[in-house]
C-alpha cells in the first residue's frame, strides 16, 4: 500500500511539473516579449480652443500640401487648398492624414447651391472627433476671394457662436456662384476637377432637412501634392 501510495504520489508530482512546464511553454510560444502590444504615444496634441491656432501655426511650415482629392461614391473631387488661408489649409491637410474624412458623408445637398461635407451620425467617426479635439477656428474672409461656383469654404458652427468662427470638421462647395455668403464664410480652396460630381451628388433625392435619402459617403481623402 505504501509502495502504491508513493507511486501514485510521485506519479502526481511528475504530471504537474510536466503541466507546468508545458504551460509554461504555451505561454512563451503565445505572448513572446517582444509582440506585446502597448498603447501608442500620442504624437499630436489633444486640440482645444487655446492650443489649436498655435498648434496649425506650426503644422502648416512644416506640411506644405495644397492639393487633395475627395473620393466619393460618385466619383472623385479634386481640390487646390489655398496658401493664404494657411490655418484652414494646414487644418484640412491634417485632418486628411489623420484619416478623419473616411466615411464621412455630404449630409446637405441643395441642387445648384452647395452640397456640405464632412460630418455623419455614424458614431465612429464622432469618436475620432473626439480624440482629435474640440476646436473653432477663426474667419479668414479678407483675402479677396469670392464665393464663385466650385470654391470649397468653412461653415460656421450654430452653437455659441455669434462671431461665426469656422467648424474645422466640416466643409461645404458652392454650385453657383453665392455672393451673400462673402464674409461670413471663410473660402480656402477651389474645386480644379470633378465640380460635375458635385452637381450629380446635389440632384440625389433628399428629406426636409436637406439630407439625402441614401448616404453619399466621402470613402476617403487623398494627398495628391
Amino acid at each position: 500500500m505504501f509502495c502504491a501510495c508513493l507511486t501514485n504520489c510521485e506519479d502526481k508530482q511528475s504530471r504537474k511539473k510536466t503541466d507546468a512546464k508545458a504551460l509554461d511553454s504555451l505561454i512563451v510560444t503565445s505572448i513572446p516579449k517582444d509582440t506585446i502590444r502597448r498603447t501608442p504615444e500620442r504624437r499630436y496634441p489633444l486640440l482645444t480652443e487655446k492650443n489649436a491656432m498655435e498648434f496649425f501655426l506650426q503644422y502648416e511650415k512644416l506640411h506644405k500640401e495644397n492639393k487633395v482629392r475627395l473620393v466619393t461614391d460618385y466619383g472623385n473631387i479634386d481640390i487646390l487648398l489655398f496658401n493664404q488661408t494657411k490655418f484652414h489649409r494646414a487644418n484640412f491637410i491634417f485632418l486628411a492624414k489623420q484619416g478623419y474624412f473616411t466615411d464621412t458623408q455630404f449630409y446637405r445637398v441643395i441642387e445648384n447651391y452647395i452640397v456640405q461635407g464632412g460630418s455623419t451620425d455614424d458614431r465612429d467617426v464622432m469618436r475620432k472627433r473626439k480624440v482629435i479635439g474640440k476646436y473653432l477656428l477663426p474667419t479668414d474672409t479678407k483675402r479677396g476671394f469670392k464665393h464663385d461656383r466650385g470654391v470649397i469654404s468653412m461653415p460656421s458652427s450654430d452653437i455659441d457662436n455669434p462671431h461665426k468662427l469656422a467648424s474645422p470638421y466640416e466643409f461645404f462647395i458652392t454650385l453657383r456662384d453665392v455672393y451673400q455668403l462673402d464674409g461670413d464664410y471663410t473660402i480656402f480652396g477651389k474645386v480644379i476637377r470633378g465640380l460635375d460630381v458635385a452637381d450629380k451628388i446635389a440632384k440625389v433625392e433628399t428629406d426636409d432637412g436637406d439630407w439625402p435619402l441614401q448616404n453619399v459617403y466621402i470613402r476617403r481623402v487623398e494627398i495628391l501634392d
